[in-house]
């Protein structure tokens, strides 16, 4: 038998997972697909002047969870220099610059770089099935481009964003082009009809385009004040995944698991109950007491037991 531990360093370098491993750590859970949203690693220290690959691989082994969300910020260099203008301000030359230098380095690291991160992940048993890849105002239209590139290069199959409507239908074209899903991700401002947030803004994107789906957060979604067991039930295939989390109704926090007011194992038991191939992934984003691990195995542990 191989400790956690041994299986991690094996896993880290390249080496091939025992067989017998693969079926303990399967997505399926009755049915049900889990994975996480690597935001929830957001807090784990990076290799040093890398990226956060290496600790993202280690973070999933230790949580027994094969399938993800890769958030983009992870791979991509920290050029931001903390540099905030005020607002209605100009920013100041050091974020213009950090952005710049961002760009940059979007446009023109070679996609081998995204094709060789894909086959880490794959070699350590972890499917990549989406990147979180969420263009705002500021990105040209090349930059957006070039991110179905990386999609394809990390062998993910969709695009998840979190983006606007009117950036949405800069996307669309793009999404034609590459002939690529991209699944808009959902959050709970509802004050502001340019954000994602309710159905109507949902549907608005699905007419721009064949290829836009939605990612739903069933936490914003009831933290708006919207039902996502009926929404999911009307429109499940229109979904490709879920991020799992618990928030309070009226616009409230984010609290553990089961102390909100997510349903979050009505959710899980629809889904096992109609057998719909939609992905439920968790997004560790309350204050917890413990390591971003330790807190995503409760998450898991929590879904497990909702779908038992």
């Amino acid at each position: 038998m191989y400790t956690r531990r041994e299986f991690g360093t094996m896993a880290l370098a390249g080496l091939a997972v025992p067989r017998f491993l693969d079926a303990a750590t399967s997505a399926l859970v009755n049915g049900v697909r889990l994975g996480v949203q690597t935001y929830s690693f957001r807090d784990l220290p990076r290799t040093p002047g890398s990226d956060m690959v290496d600790p993202l691989i280690k973070a999933m082994l230790e949580c027994e969870l094969v399938e993800c969300e890769l958030w983009a910020p992870q791979l991509e260099p920290q050029f931001d220099s903390g540099a905030r203008g005020r607002r209605g301000q100009p920013p100041p030359p050091e974020a213009v610059k950090a952005r710049e230098d961002l760009r940059k380095w979007r446009l023109e690291t070679p996609l081998d770089h995204f094709r060789e991160i894909g086959t880490r992940f794959k070699k350590n048993g972890i499917t990549i099935y989406a990147y979180n890849y969420s263009p705002n105002a500021s990105y040209t239209d090349a930059e957006i481009d070039r991110g179905f590139e990386m999609t394809k290069a990390l062998g993910a199959e969709v695009i998840t964003a979190s983006t606007t409507l009117d950036v949405a239908k800069r996307i669309a074209p793009l999404a034609e082009k590459h002939k690529t899903i991209v699944a808009m991700h959902g959050h709970s401002n509802v004050t502001d009809p340019n954000e994602f947030a309710t159905p109507d803004s949902f549907a608005a994107a699905m007419k721009m385009s064949k290829y836009f789906k939605v990612n739903l957060d069933i936490g914003h979604f009831t933290s708006a004040d919207f039902d996502p067991v009926s929404y999911i039930r009307e429109h499940h295939a229109d979904i490709t995944n879920l991020h799992l989390k618990d928030r309070k109704k009226h616009q409230g926090d984010n609290t553990p698991w089961g102390q909100g007011e997510t349903p979050i194992r009505e959710v899980l038991q629809l889904l096992k109950r109609e057998k719909w191939p939609i992905r439920a992934y968790i997004e560790y984003e309350y204050k917890g007491q413990g390591t971003p691990v330790e807190e995503v195995k409760k998450c898991l542990a929590y879904a497990k037991a909702a779908l038992a």
